[in-house]
């Protein structure tokens, strides 16, 4: 419904169905200027930092692994990494080559959904990727097989692809005999190809001029592109441990959301994910993924966020070949974990989910249990840079009908695949004209 009386509209989405909890879309505009924007989370907090409270510490990555059904290693691997912080273990060898596979599988089975089935259709004009498959059934066939070599690769290695069972302090409980790892690895010399032929054609698809000068923030390891460790860098110069998180980034309670936002305590919104990983980890690529970003024309540097489904293309090929080295080389280790004894201590972890860097902090007693936890997802990174980005794109197309209004705004808050449910059409779509 709309209503004429002045220059001022009101665009309100009261619910955003498909989203991994509840939330609406409000955007005020004065004459050809967006005002106010917000992203409203109003989804009931879930308290799983409130949960861990009092429970032992090998307990943390099973129950942190119900926090998302979408990337469940991403919160085991960040909260493993923090309670071997705190306890003062490393982990190392081909139980890191382990941890490093199982990350490949999750970051191959997110993306490759996220690019073919929620993502794709917005480029070229279809309302689901049910519709899209009637004309282009080879690419849609093609993505959900190869999204499907990732769950397998969850499955083999973490004992099932939801919320994974075979992750624990120290490593696994469970390794593998090299020959038993054989079949996947024939699966993934095609997988790779497919891969690389997701590149070209996401590459061909039609992509609005727009960018913005964002500070990206990622992981940067000295030899690898980052999945488990490294140093916490940004575009604007930040380059700290880990440790040192909490020391630049706040979580800020907004009135209009029930989730936080974290800022930069310095600069305030920032932007995490493939884009930013790509965007300061460009060298760490493989050759034949460094190659295909510069075929598809990407250079070192990309600021264009509808661009972000060639670099989760370039992303899933890199993790197919990085799956091949791992598997290629792998050696079974002599025990599936090191022991491990509690101790009073504080502890940090961050990795690369695939939508950014997960944060986790805990602290334990000498018996092992916990005393206090914090958790800080990529969503929460990325909610003021989507508002951000809303506000500086919505005026470009503020003369078209509602429907194409709501399209647009639903593309450019799905560039950030904040979860796998709200990447999907959403917005359903109400204009106050007052």
């Amino acid at each position: 419904m709309a209503k004429k009386k002045s220059d001022s509209k009101i665009i309100k989405v009261d619910t955003l169905a498909r989203v991994e909890g509840e939330g609406a879309l409000y955007i005020k505009v004065q004459g050809n200027s967006v005002q106010d924007v917000r992203l409203k989370i109003f989804e009931p907090p879930r308290f799983f930092e409130a949960f861990l409270r009092g429970r032992d510490f090998k307990e943390v990555p099973d129950i942190t692994a119900r926090i998302c059904g979408i990337c469940p290693v991403a919160y085991q691997m960040s909260s493993v990494h923090a309670m071997e912080d705190a306890l003062g273990v490393k982990v190392d060898g081909p139980l890191r080559d382990l941890r490093r596979l199982l990350y490949c599988g999750e970051w191959i089975e997110s993306h490759v959904l996220h690019i073919f089935m929620l993502h794709a259709p917005d480029f070229l004009g279809y309302e689901d990727a049910i519709q899209m498959a009637k004309d282009h059934r080879e690419v849609v066939e093609r993505g959900l097989k190869l999204k499907k070599v990732g769950n397998d690769l969850m499955t083999l290695i973490g004992g099932r692809e939801i919320h994974p069972i075979n992750v624990r302090v120290g490593g696994f409980y469970k390794v593998f005999k090299k020959q038993q790892l054989k079949d996947i690895t024939e699966q993934f010399k095609w997988a790779r190809d497919a891969a690389l032929e997701a590149v070209r054609w996401t590459a061909t698809l039609s992509f609005p001029e727009f960018e913005r000068d964002y500070e990206f923030v990622a992981l940067r390891h000295p030899s690898e592109y980052p999945f488990n460790e490294g140093r916490l860098v940004s575009s604007a110069g930040l380059d700290i441990d880990i440790r040192e998180f909490d020391q630049h980034f706040e979580e800020e309670h907004v009135e209009h959301s029930n989730a936080l936002h974290s800022v930069l305590k310095e600069r305030g919104a920032y932007f995490v994910g493939p884009m930013a990983r790509f965007n300061l980890n460009f060298d760490q690529l493989s050759p034949i993924a460094r190659e295909a970003a510069e075929q598809a024309g990407l250079s070192r540097e990309c600021r264009n966020p509808f661009k972000s489904i060639i670099i989760r293309s370039v992303e899933v090929l890199y993790a197919c070949d990085e799956a091949l080295r791992i598997l290629e080389n792998y050696e079974m280790p002599d025990r599936p974990f090191v022991e491990i004894e509690p101790k009073t201590g504080t502890g940090y972890g961050c990795t690369e989910a695939p939508r950014g860097i997960l944060y986790h902090r805990y602290s334990i007693d000498d018996s092992g249990k916990i005393l206090d936890a914090q958790i800080v997802p990529p969503t929460s990174q990325n909610q003021k840079t989507i508002e951000n980005d809303l506000k500086e794109f919505v005026p470009k197309y503020l003369d078209l009908p509602d429907a194409e209004l709501t399209w647009q705004c639903e593309q450019a808050i799905r560039n950030y695949d904040p979860c796998i449910s709200c990447a999907t059409h959403f917005l359903k779509l109400e204009v106050d004209r007052e």
